[in-house]
């Protein structure tokens, strides 16, 4: 009875059916067949495999390049031109003006302005040229109103009324046009990061590719024991690995670098809402813009961080590329040696 029912179960076994399904070819053509079968879907998944890795790190080198440089970059921009303000009407309103030493400051927060500009334009495809000159007209009125007519109250008021309109007039104003190209160099990080509908299909195709790639070494492997009493085959044993390497270490290490990502592009959302609390008048009442220049600083210096954890990818992706390459050859060799071993050499 037990004897009857392990043949049973032998019957039914997946080597059984395997068998079964694979008796009505010739082991040559089916060594054949698996040859083909492997080169066409190793091809397929080393290509989706290798655009997808490439799209990936792309991103993410975007990203740190360009991307976040250009919102962190604008966002401090934005406070210093506010600082400079800030500074300015408070050396009038405490009569500082024409003291050793006073006006550093705002002076320092428009430079820091002037640089942030020029740094950013090497980083967006923006055009930052009307922005330049208002921050050039603004400059002007306030070293006027803090230098040159400081013993004409009158002329004075009137450089810094002059100021404050350029900084704040309603959409044509400084800070109003870095405010605006600060969403749309928001959309673009968010843009460069998200993975679109493309992207996700060439990931299921690679991984897809790769499963069937695993199956038919498998298969491969029990004909050359079943039909030709042959040990395992290293190549294919080696090809075996390395692809169930390739359908895991990539995809972890991209899945990795995207929550990476995602992270970063949260703390240019904090850096960009940060400075968009210190307004045009709010400083006077709430929030100090050297406050909010702290903590963009500090916010920076994560992104900086996280964008620096995530350079390892570099390597995933030329061992990918290397491990695609292999995975095209190693069954090749195995399949294609014991072919002219065993056939090709007889004809």
């Amino acid at each position: 009875m037990t004897t009857g029912r392990a043949a049973f179960w032998r019957r039914l076994s997946p080597a059984a059916f395997w068998r079964r399904r694979l008796r009505p070819w010739r082991t040559r053509r089916l060594l054949e067949v698996h040859l083909l079968v492997l080169f066409l879907l190793t091809a397929v998944a080393s290509t989706a495999l290798f655009l997808s890795c490439r799209q990936a790190q792309h991103g993410a080198e975007a990203l740190a390049s360009r991307e976040a440089p250009a919102v962190q970059g604008l966002a401090a921009t934005r406070l210093a031109a506010l600082r400079a303000n800030q500074e300015a009407h408070a050396l009038v309103e405490m009569d500082l003006i024409g003291v050793a030493g006073s006006g550093e400051t705002y002076r320092s927060q428009l430079s820091a302005a002037d640089q942030g500009l020029s740094r950013i334009a090497d980083r967006t495809d923006q055009d930052l040229g009307t922005v330049k000159g208002l921050l050039a007209t603004y400059s002007d009125s306030l070293s006027l109103g803090t230098s040159r007519y400081r013993d004409q109250p009158l002329m004075q008021e009137q450089k810094l009324v002059e100021a404050d309109s350029l900084l704040t007039r309603e959409g044509v104003g400084l800070a109003p046009r870095l405010k605006a190209l600060q969403q749309v160099q928001m959309k673009h990080a968010e843009a460069t990061v998200t993975m679109g509908r493309w992207q996700r299909g060439g990931w299921w195709l690679a991984e897809l590719s790769l499963v069937l790639v695993a199956l038919t070494l498998l298969s491969a492997l029990f004909v050359l024991r079943d039909r030709c009493g042959r040990d395992w085959n290293p190549y294919l044993l080696a090809a075996f690995v390395l692809t169930v390497l390739l359908a895991v270490v990539p995809l972890m290490a991209t899945s990795s670098t995207q929550d990476d990502l995602d992270g970063v592009i949260g703390d240019l959302r904090r850096i960009t809402e940060t400075s968009w609390q210190i307004t045009e008048t709010s400083w006077r009442s709430g929030p100090e813009p050297a406050e909010a220049q702290q903590s963009v600083t500090e916010v920076s210096e994560g992104v900086r961080q996280k964008m620096a954890d995530g350079a390892w990818t570099d390597r995933v992706y030329r061992g990918a590329l290397v491990g695609s390459l292999l995975a095209i050859v190693l069954p090749a060799l195995g399949l294609g040696l014991r072919l002219d071993n065993d056939y090709w050499r007889r004809r």
